[in-house]
């Protein structure tokens, strides 16, 4: 307990000092905002709007997105930056025609500054909702005809698509998928990508050549070609797929990723048809089937992609073997058993016996080992059910060697000048073909 009198002696003073201690605390409180304010600003604060634009002429791209963390005002004080007339000529570089800039290497350095640009804008709206974040972007980025679809008028020697690309990389790089589906919506409503998707895809092949042309470059530059992981590409390339029937989805994978004419950029749609292709123009449809079937790729089941693969081998019509079973040796090991081991089950043995033998003769002009083809026949052996299946398949792929054999050598015989000698080199190649095959099993059985 304490006394009368202690507690007399003791209020006096205290009060005295709670008056002054409010009133230094009052003080204190100001001077403390005031200090805290500017040391978070870095003194921005005191300076007008015009000066503090003018500094941001100093600094280059990624110092202004660093400078964006600092605080939020300063961050909503660049958005408006970025949105004046002076900030759009400053970050919005379209030199994307100008490949070889002095000094700098071709494309990298307005690659580079799209990358950095779009670091600033995810700092910047880092706390504004998805659907925000892009329609600011969209609002930034609309007065560039570069980056649509249709906006420029020679596509194959612009940068402009690949500069989008990369800055939607940057953008939407750690989203979640149910963001990435709002992107991928967003930019199909701002570019009409399905309804051009559907123009083509209901066309005959080739009578929409530019459209082909700016599907595939819109496709490729600004949706599939700048992400890191497989997983982020499987995803995008499932969200241009996925909506189409087979049929379609086989169309539109020829467009993207089929041969192209090296002269005007346009899909060549005969050329699995007309004669054997080299490896170079099946590479990138057997690396999105790869992609596809991947066991990162959840939406798609092994079933839907050995389909997909059918159907493409008749687009726009039936392929010739050969190129049919050089997409599958570029496609690995698991794609190529799958596929013929769907041809053993569904009793399509004189067709899976034809295929062996052109994956023979792709081994025997690729320089591949035959020991691939020998083990793969193995294995889809075992897929029969029955010993006369086997056998029946068997003793098919020893008919099919020969009925194709012969069938070259009626188009040595009756074939047009010119077109013999590249009959005769693919006979030759054949018939070795045919005789490391047979070594092979001899090797292995003996």
């Amino acid at each position: 307990m304490t006394s009368t009198a202690g507690t007399s002696y003791t209020l006096i003073p205290n009060q005295k000092y709670r008056r002054s201690n409010r009133r230094s605390r009052q003080c204190w409180n100001i001077l403390g905002t005031d200090s805290q304010s500017l040391s978070t600003l870095d003194y921005f604060q005191t300076l007008p709007l015009e000066i503090f634009q003018m500094v941001l002429n100093y600094l280059s791209v990624k110092d202004i997105s660093m400078l964006s963390m600092v605080s939020k005002t300063i961050s909503n004080n660049l958005i408006n930056y970025i949105s004046t007339s002076s900030g759009n000529r400053r970050l919005l570089l379209q030199d994307f025609h100008n490949l070889e800039l002095p000094g700098k290497r071709e494309g990298s350095y307005i690659l580079e500054h799209y990358k950095s640009l779009g670091l600033l804008l995810k700092r910047c709206t880092f706390l504004l909702p998805t659907k925000d974040r892009l329609k600011y972007v969209h609002k930034i980025l609309s007065e560039v005809s570069c980056f649509k679809l249709n906006g420029c008028p020679s596509p194959l020697n612009c940068l402009g698509l690949q500069c989008y690309g990369v800055f939607l990389q940057i953008l939407t790089a750690g989203w979640d998928e149910l963001e990435c589906h709002r992107v991928f919506n967003f930019l199909c409503e701002l570019s009409s990508l399905p309804r051009k998707v559907q123009t083509v895809v209901s066309s005959k092949p080739g009578s929409a050549r530019n459209l082909e042309l700016q599907i595939r470059l819109y496709c490729r530059s600004v949706l599939l070609n700048h992400w890191i992981y497989q997983s982020d590409s499987a995803f995008w390339l499932t969200r241009i797929l996925k909506p189409w029937p087979i049929v379609n989805q086989a169309r539109l994978l020829y467009i993207i990723f089929g041969p192209v004419s090296s002269l005007d950029g346009h899909v060549i749609w005969q050329k699995m048809i007309e004669g054997p292709t080299d490896e170079t123009s099946l590479k990138g449809l057997a690396d999105a089937i790869k992609l596809l079937y991947d066991t990162e790729a959840r939406e798609w089941t092994a079933d839907d992609v050995i389909s997909l693969v059918d159907e493409l081998s008749v687009v726009p019509r039936e392929w010739l073997m050969e190129n049919n079973a050089r997409l599958l040796v570029l496609s690995g090991n698991n794609i190529c058993f799958t596929f013929m081991a769907n041809k053993a089950v569904n009793g399509r043995a004189l067709d899976l016996a034809r295929l062996v033998v052109f994956l023979a003769l792709v081994c025997e002009k690729d320089l591949y080992s035959m020991d691939w083809v020998v083990k793969m026949m193995q294995k889809v052996c075992k897929v029969f059910s029955t010993p006369g299946e086997r056998n029946n398949f068997l003793y098919s792929v020893e008919s099919a060697f020969a009925y194709v054999i012969m069938d070259m050598v009626q188009a040595v015989l009756w074939g047009e000048r010119g077109e013999e000698d590249s009959i005769i080199v693919n006979l030759f190649h054949l018939i070795n073909a045919q005789a490391n095959f047979h070594r092979e099993i001899l090797f292995l059985t003996m």
